[in-house]
């Protein structure tokens, strides 16, 4: 089995972040986004990945390359995003006749991998949730078959979403699929969606069934995925590198702090993730990502994500302040 992980998009969600590196780089919980997902798979026995590339994919290549030397890594590059069908069939040639697991870049989920690579039967990642309209959806029927699939429809017959999950063992079929709807132009939202290929294959009677996945993290955007940092910090637990430096600090549980951090007169925690080789000092932070190279002095951060080699200063006062008064400085710290 192989895994192909589509990590071409732009994420315009988490912008100005993505402006110089790719979605699946950005730090969650001391990782990045990647790196938990090709864990995941890695610890499950797959050894073989292709990843699809396009915006900022020099990055991605060079990342993969250096920090996992334990897998087989190909990579095909997207030079026009066309949808998930079309980058899927980028790698027709190198997939071959293999069966594949498919995990969209930005999609970090809780399964038994184990048990998905060993089904008889090709599977779809679902989650139940309260306004399906913005996911794919599948519809399930009482013997628990998936009689159809559909990309974010306007009235959805079901609620339960498709998670970016796709183990699917008749490849050839997916591939024919793909080349269906871009002949005949079936589109969704303007793109050769991969939903529509997997209609295609539940048209030509391929079995699917749902897996449920535990838990579902969404790293889309600014507030979800510093949601996800603070779950996942809570699954990894605090990590700490020897190589620190910390002055007349507290440090609350979980965090993770990278290779090289120095930490003064600052109190960190809980839930903050701060990079290799970044400076803090005179600050109060939590619930807050902190990119690698960055200084920040002087600040009260609360559900911040800031990038690597930021610089960030507030505003230092020295007060004389008497009885009976309320002052109100700065705007607020929602």
């Amino acid at each position: 089995m192989k895994a192909i992980i589509p990590v071409a998009g732009a994420g315009t969600k988490l912008r100005p972040h993505t402006y110089t590196q790719p979605k699946a780089l950005i730090p969650l919980a001391g990782k990045t986004i990647l790196s938990i997902i090709i864990e995941q798979l890695r610890d499950a026995g797959i050894k073989e990945f292709i990843f699809i590339v396009g915006y900022l994919g020099d990055k991605i290549q060079d990342y993969v390359i250096a920090n996992h030397k334990d897998i087989q890594s190909y990579f095909v590059t997207q030079s026009e995003r066309l949808g998930t069908g079309h980058a899927i069939d980028l790698t027709k040639n190198l997939v071959a006749d293999d069966e594949v697991l498919i995990i969209m870049g930005d999609t970090i989920a809780e399964y038994d991998v184990n048990d998905v690579i060993n089904a008889p039967t090709s599977l779809l990642g679902v989650k139940k949730v309260d306004d399906p309209r913005n996911f794919g959806v599948a519809e399930i029927n009482e013997d628990g078959a998936i009689t159809r699939v559909v990309e974010k429809p306007a009235i959805p017959k079901s609620n339960m979403a498709l998670v970016g999950i796709y183990k699917i063992k008749e490849t050839s079929q997916l591939f024919a699929c793909i080349e269906k709807i871009q002949q005949l132009k079936i589109k969704s939202y303007d793109e050769f969606n991969l939903t529509d290929a997997l209609e295609c294959m539940i048209e030509k009677n391929i079995v699917f069934l749902p897996f449920k996945v535990e838990n579902w993290f969404d790293c889309g955007k600014k507030d979800s995925l510093i949601a996800s940092n603070a779950i996942l910090l809570k699954k990894f637990g605090t990590s700490e590198s020897k190589s620190a430096d910390y002055e007349n600090s507290i440090i609350i549980p979980p965090v993770s702090i990278g290779e090289g951090c120095v930490i003064q007169n600052s109190v960190v925690g809980p839930n903050v993730s701060i990079g290799d080789h970044s400076i803090i000092n005179n600050c109060i932070i939590k619930d807050t990502i902190i990119g690698a190279y960055s200084k920040i002095q002087e600040i009260v951060l609360n559900n911040s994500l800031i990038g690597s080699d930021a610089s960030v200063k507030g505003v230092s006062r020295n007060l004389n302040i008497g009885d009976n008064t309320e002052i109100e400085l700065g705007g607020s710290s929602k």
